[in-house]
């Protein structure tokens, strides 16, 4: 196709473990893991226009504010804004209590200083340090062999144990990265992260966390909680110590290998809301935690004010949030399928009637508990049917329609849609309800009424008001529609059939109390008509009136043909 040839055979597959005892598959995640935000380090250093400061304190206490307790502010050795913004956290008091910093730096003793410098009066912080160790980088970037690489990550630690002793009012952690570890020969990162505890001794009360990242994603997730697997059973200390996971999504399952990674034995996940990062992105925290929530895992992140997370997200990032982006696109929750609509109404009728645990068809979780409503769960284009439909009307208008007219009325719908190709909102669905059945033709309109029940008989007098004029039509039978049919054959001479009535009372009413609908063959012709009134009877009345009128063949009201009364047998 193009002009570079597509050569699938100068790609290596990755190496996996050879692992038969593995245990991660068969267990379960019953408790969040520690979260940690990179969104203003990892996150930041990915967009196209950095946040300026006043954009990153916004999102600091955005992160502040959902629960999350450790927040990577930058790499203050590299860059002069992250070392201004670090120091505008701590002298401004910007961090709470409850709340650790966290910041990068390379494992170079002058990079080291200044992120000390930049920490400098902060009640606690995780100093990060890290270095490359898989075989790539070794040998192309650094030109060493395993030896040298580990002795870059010795000197780091050393070089943060001993600067770190200057500051002893800061509540220091210690965190390492063997960058790539998913790179990385499993045996040589655990070698290196061993040099690097004996130095810090976790086992002696300094808190140490081990991040390891899969700075690229090379493999499928499997193969990545085999690693860490493997790596949690050969590691020295591994009780004294914080183990953490820094996945990126390269192959679009950087969600995937963090959950797995847990199973495997991670305790911590660094990663950013909504996945922002460098190429394909950081493992998102909102899809982690949600997938936790839906589960019935308490993720200790409050994500219920979804809306003002977004509108933050995108005002500081710039960036878009993709509709169909998991539990929070503006389209996650909706159904434009007509099966699809039709279940989501059935089932939270059913949730509301029987309660109980969550068990709605197509909606995994509440969609109310992230602040959003079920105005976005059906909507309505040519894909859809007569549930969607009738979800609309009962859930905006009050309007519930009986099976049959659900069925008619979802096809002038779905006609409406395939004609101009484009959604109909629940404004266009009450419209064109109104005009096909609810609209009463001039001078059909029911002006009162009154009803004489005597034994197994009604007798009706039905009034109807014309150009300021009130005609009348008396009908006795015994029950008001089919009394009135009856009257209104003999009127017009026509023959009238009620081949569908329901009615019903309304849930949702302001004033009216009661629907009816009708569907009538007038001389072989179908036509139905739809009236919402005060009762059930005046409902009746005036549906039977209004399909009659739509009919066109009786084109004048009964008063005019009958005189004053028409009786019915």
């Amino acid at each position: 196709m193009g002009s570079i040839p597509f050569d699938y055979r100068k790609y290596a597959p990755a190496p996996v473990i050879a692992k038969p005892d593995r245990r991660w598959p068969n267990r379960r995640v019953e408790r969040a893991p520690l979260f940690a935000s990179v969104d203003l380090r990892d996150g930041n250093q990915a967009l196209e226009r950095p946040m300026s400061v006043e954009q990153k304190l916004r999102f600091f206490d955005l992160l502040v504010e959902i629960g999350l307790t450790e927040i990577e502010v930058g790499f203050p050795s590299a860059s002069h804004p992250d070392f201004e913004f670090t120091r505008r956290l701590i002298d401004e008091g910007h961090i709470p209590e409850h709340v650790t910093i966290q910041v990068l730096t390379q494992a170079r003793e002058d990079l080291i200083r200044r992120t000390f410098e930049a920490l400098k009066g902060v009640p606690r912080a995780i100093v990060h340090v890290y270095n490359s160790t898989n075989p790539a980088q070794r040998e192309q970037v650094f030109g060493l062999d395993r030896a040298g690489v580990r002795a870059i990550a010795e000197n780091g630690a050393r070089w943060v144990r001993d600067i770190a002793r200057e500051y002893p009012d800061t509540e220091w952690s210690f965190q390492y990265s063997p960058e790539s570890y998913s790179a990385t020969e499993p045996e040589y990162a655990v070698e290196v992260v061993d040099a690097v505890n004996a130095i810090w001794r976790p086992d002696q009360g300094q808190r140490v966390i081990i991040n390891l990242p899969a700075t690229v994603e090379i493999t499928t997730p499997n193969v990545f909680a085999d690693q860490v697997e493997w790596f949690c059973d050969h590691v020295a200390m591994r009780k004294h110590f914080v183990l953490s996971l820094h996945t990126h999504n390269d192959r679009g399952t950087g969600v995937s290998a963090a959950e797995l990674g847990l199973l495997a034995g991670a305790d911590r996940l660094e990663g950013t809301l909504f996945g922002n990062g460098e190429r394909t992105g950081n493992m998102d925290l909102i899809t982690v935690a949600m997938n936790l929530y839906s589960q019935g895992v308490d993720p200790m992140i409050d994500l219920s004010d979804m809306q003002r997370i977004e509108a933050t997200y995108r005002e500081c990032t710039a960036l878009p949030v993709h509709p169909r982006h998991p539990w929070v696109g503006e389209l996650v929750y909706t159904a434009f399928s007509g099966s699809h609509q039709d279940a989501i109404r059935k089932g939270i009728r059913h949730q509301k009637q029987r309660g109980g645990a969550w068990q709605v068809p197509y909606l995994p979780i509440d969609p109310r508990d992230l602040g959003r409503e079920y105005e976005a769960v059906v909507r309505i284009n040519s894909q859809s049917g007569k549930g969607g439909v009738a979800h609309v009307l009962e859930r905006d208008h009050g309007i519930t329609l009986p099976r049959w007219l659900s069925v008619e009325f979802a096809r002038a719908v779905q006609a409406e849609a395939e004609a101009t190709g484009a959604e109909v909102n629940s404004r266009a669905v009450r419209t064109l309800f109104d005009r096909l059945y609810l609209d009463t033709p001039a001078g059909w309109q029911l002006s009162g009424y009154r009803l004489n029940r005597q034994g197994t008989q009604v007798e009706i007098d039905v009034q109807l008001a014309q150009e300021g004029v009130v005609q009348r039509l008396t009908a006795r039978g015994e029950g008001v529609v089919s009394a009135l049919v009856a009257a209104l054959e003999r009127c017009y001479g026509i023959s009238i059939e009620v081949v569908e009535f329901d009615e019903h009372a309304l849930e949702h009413s302001t004033g009216a109390q009661a629907l009816a609908a009708v569907a009538l063959t007038v001389n072989g012709s179908r036509v139905a008509g739809v009236a919402i009134a005060e009762d059930s009877a005046g409902a009746a009345v005036q549906a039977v009136l209004t399909a009659l009128a739509r009919s066109g063949v009786a084109n004048t009201v009964p008063g005019s043909v009958a005189g004053a009364v028409a009786i019915a047998p």
